[in-house]
């Protein structure tokens, strides 16, 4: 999954190489090329123009991409990018307590709903 960015094709290739799914939303200017080497993104556009580009983005799972840069940015912009611990073990422990203290920030601040006769 890469973002708009990535719409080039050489990156094409390389995912073909992987023979991975290539997870990257055309540029809105984007035209079919129906040369074969970039069958992927022909097929992304091709859907999205068939059902609209956020639908898209649900049905191939691109929003859980957008969803993960944003936690991400969350907890760095929170705790800072750099980590304290130096052993590899340490880091891991110091970034779940990270992510542990995230989660109860986020329900602090979560309404509190019930039922109105």
């Amino acid at each position: 999954s890469g973002d708009g960015g990535y719409d080039f094709k050489t990156c094409y290739d390389a995912i073909a190489e992987r023979e991975a799914k290539a997870v990257i939303p055309p540029r809105k200017s984007a035209i079919f090329h129906n040369n074969g080497f970039m069958d992927a993104r022909d097929d992304n556009l091709r859907r999205i123009k068939e059902i609209g580009r956020e639908a898209w983005k649900r049905e191939s799972g691109y929003h859980r991409r957008s969803l993960a840069e944003t936690g991400i940015y969350r907890l760095k912009r929170i705790f800072g990018e750099a980590l304290s611990s130096k052993k590899l073990d340490s880091q891991n422990i110091e970034v779940r307590l990270r992510c542990k203290a995230m989660n109860l920030m986020t329900g602090l601040g979560m309404p509190k709903t019930c039922p109105v006769a």
